[in-house]
């Protein structure tokens, strides 16, 4: 069995994705990851074009709820 690759979660809810893992995604700088979460499991995977797609059409479709106030109120979640 490999050894278990562990990072740590920051204030801002980031964490470095370990070398071995950018490697197998083929992961650069500037690229999307998706999490895909199943009961108590989470699976990252690189994004792909639809994807990107999406997420592009989702950031003009929710512009609207990018508010100072939107962060506020929902920003620790």
């Amino acid at each position: 069995m490999a050894k278990p690759l562990v990072s740590r979660v920051t204030s801002k809810g980031q964490a470095t994705i370990p070398i071995a893992v950018r490697k197998a995604l083929r992961l650069k700088e500037g690229d999307s990851v998706v999490f895909e979460l199943a009961k108590d499991k989470v699976t990252l995977r690189r994004a792909e074009a639809m994807d990107r797609a999406f997420l592009k059409l989702a950031e003009t479709a929710f512009d609207e709820w990018n508010s100072a106030e939107d962060e506020a109120a929902f920003g620790d979640l």
